[in-house]
């Protein structure tokens, strides 16, 4: 038996990618991760459909890094390199539940001076020949960037993640990802919100209105008390009132396609409510890539910030990740530490050595 023999053996030996052992694992109460190497697309059509909750991965760059195992990223064309990454997203998308959720994060390149566009050339692919339904375009700050020797462009800090869903009734959790709000109090026998909105400004903009008829400055007094007592009480965080002719209304000023215009139309006023339990992030992140693991072992940081918002908002406590492109083992880990079961897949028998013993501590 020849050497490379030998080691596809022991390969597969030590990270069986058969299903009854990950059956075996799904069924346990166990949330450390189990890690299959192989290709993704093979170790996938080994599972049934709709067998994970949740898929989040970050493929690796095409034409800019030597990874240990030989596969997705060194295709001579960007094209092969879209088919590759399309053939196994099909398979993802055949095991994601109905109410699953597929985070990709992927990083752009290159060719001859050309920009490629590859973040959206693989998103529009997924949407227009798969049938994903994309629901977010997030865009990852990484707020410093590495060297960057051009001198005819801007520097690269910034790189896209997409989440896409199969149907439009998917698990989503909203309130695990509001920011905690900040708390009301009171100032000078005022009550203050929590961004130091008093109310004073606006009983002086309705008082010294022109627009705002007797009966509309009554009924916006006494509405500007009700919400400043529910501030008080706990149970609003903060507000804004928009008040006819002393601010301007916000997405469209046409009653026929704006509420919100027909409400200030009406009575005079309108207000924002902003919600108890915090606002939700943006589509914008700032997050330091991370390199706890050292570049000798993989040479994408991968930060575990990146993969937290999406398993808190679109994975089920208890439910299913999946990576098949894990490498050392960052979403594995992030899963683990949210009471979340975690499948990883890589080419590397090296990296996935390096995850097992990331989340070993974890136990």
């Amino acid at each position: 038996m020849s050497g490379q023999a030998r080691l596809a053996e022991e390969i597969l030996a030590e990270f069986s990618t058969s299903w009854s052992r990950i059956s075996e694992y799904l069924s346990s109460d166990s949330v450390v991760p189990l890690f299959s190497c192989g290709n993704a697309a093979d170790v996938l059509g080994s599972f049934p459909d709709e067998s994970v909750h949740f898929c989040m991965t970050s493929p690796p760059y095409w034409g800019q890094r030597q990874y240990k195992a030989q596969g997705v990223g060194l295709e001579t064309s960007y094209e092969q390199y879209i088919s590759n990454l399309l053939r196994l997203f099909r398979e993802v998308r055949r095991v994601l539940k109905h109410s699953g959720s597929f985070w990709l994060n992927i990083g752009d390149a290159y060719q001859d001076k050309q920009l490629l566009g590859l973040p959206w050339r693989v998103a529009l692919a997924l949407t227009d020949r798969q049938g994903w339904i994309l629901r977010n375009s997030v865009i990852w700050n990484k707020v410093k960037g590495g060297p960057d020797t051009a001198k005819d462009k801007l520097r690269n800090v910034h790189e896209h993640v997409f989440h896409f869903v199969k149907n439009r009734d998917y698990f989503y959790d909203v309130d695990a990802i509001r920011k905690k709000p900040g708390t009301s109090k009171v100032v000078n026998g005022s009550v203050v919100s929590a961004t130091g909105v008093s109310g004073v400004r606006y009983r002086r903009q309705i008082e010294l209105s022109q627009v705002l008829s007797d009966e509309e400055k009554r009924a916006a007094f006494a509405a500007l008390g009700e919400i400043l007592r529910e501030v008080q009480e706990g149970k609003l965080a903060d507000f804004r009132m928009i008040i006819r002719g002393c601010q301007r209304t916000t997405h469209s000023d046409s009653e026929s396609v704006s509420g919100r215009a027909r409400e200030i139309q009406q009575r005079g006023f309108y207000f924002l409510k902003y919600h108890p339990n915090g606002a939700k992030p943006s589509d914008v992140w700032d997050i330091i890539p991370e390199d706890t693991q050292g570049r000798g072992e993989h040479f994408a940081p991968y930060p575990g910030d990146l993969c937290r918002i999406p398993i808190l908002a679109t994975c089920p406590e208890k439910g299913i990740v999946l990576d098949p492109f894990c490498g050392t083992g960052t979403t594995m880990v992030v899963a683990q530490q949210l009471n979340r079961k975690s499948i990883g897949i890589d080419l590397s028998r090296d990296y996935l050595r390096v995850a097992e013993g990331r989340c070993s501590p974890l136990l």
